[in-house]
């Protein structure tokens, strides 16, 4: 608005006429009012993603001290209780296995409260559109809680209605900044959710494991583009087939997705 009708002068009664010629030329987009009912399990789901990125600093955290020290590479995965028991009395300095103590006491009561609160919500969703939970676990390497995610950060899915607009507000695509038929780059990176950014980014890695003709499919897009890349791209393809599969209302179909 400020860009549109800039002015000295600023009240109420300026600011209605602005909106509503910004509503009569159709450059005022309307916001999307996300359904009461599912608003706090969202909020849970968001929460619990904060508590998960606080564990993985605590395991990064072990992993660090034990290179500081120049001690053997841990290659257990600390993910584990029985691997997190060898930590104990791994450094000679008293202080520093605190350190870790106090590392490992933490990712314990973390994993209790996650463990509870993702029962929590196993049993609470899905009541909330439990046919489109159950396509959404259709497709290889979303499990329990991603499915919940994108689910509960795309509310209704029908409110976008081209999968352009669901690619774009899920951060999957990237906004090209040109002028006088010269590219400077992209925009609008952080437009968008980032929740459902990071979703489709980690069923994109989960859909490679033990997976051969999805890391095929990856290896054929390595050929036009790196790694990372390469990733995205899937990312993308994952979820344009989401917007469809829920729109449609049908399963996923593997040999319609890697042709």
């Amino acid at each position: 608005m400020r860009a549109i009708h800039g002015g000295k002068a600023k009240n109420d009664k300026i600011d209605s006429l602005k909106i509503a010629k910004l509503l009569k030329s159709g450059l005022f987009p309307l916001a999307y009012t996300y359904p009461e009912p599912m608003r706090a399990t969202r909020d849970l789901l968001r929460r619990r993603m904060h508590l998960m990125r606080k564990r993985a600093e605590l395991l990064t955290h072990i992993k660090n001290t034990n290179s500081q020290y120049n001690l053997e590479p841990i290659d257990l995965n600390l993910r584990y209780v029985q691997n997190r028991a060898l930590m104990q009395g791994r450094f000679e300095d008293p202080s520093v296995q605190r350190s870790v103590d106090m590392d490992l006491h933490l990712i314990d009561f973390y994993d209790r409260e996650l463990n509870s609160v993702e029962g929590f919500i196993d049993k609470h969703a899905r009541q909330h559109e439990y046919q489109a939970y159950v396509i959404l676990r259709s497709v290889p390497g979303i499990g329990q809680i991603l499915a919940l995610s994108i689910l509960y950060q795309i509310g209704d899915i029908h409110r976008f209605n081209r999968v352009q607009q669901f690619a774009s507000y899920a951060r999957l695509v990237k906004c090209k900044a040109e002028s006088a038929g010269k590219t400077y780059g992209t925009s609008g990176a952080k437009i968008g959710n980032a929740h459902l950014k990071w979703a489709f980014s980690e069923a994109a890695v989960l859909y490679l494991r033990n997976n051969a003709k999805g890391q095929q499919y990856l290896k054929h897009l390595q050929k036009r583009m790196s790694k990372a890349k390469a990733l995205s791209a899937l990312a993308h393809k994952l979820g344009r087939a989401v917007y469809f599969m829920l729109k449609r209302g049908r399963m996923f179909d593997e040999a319609q997705f890697l042709s």
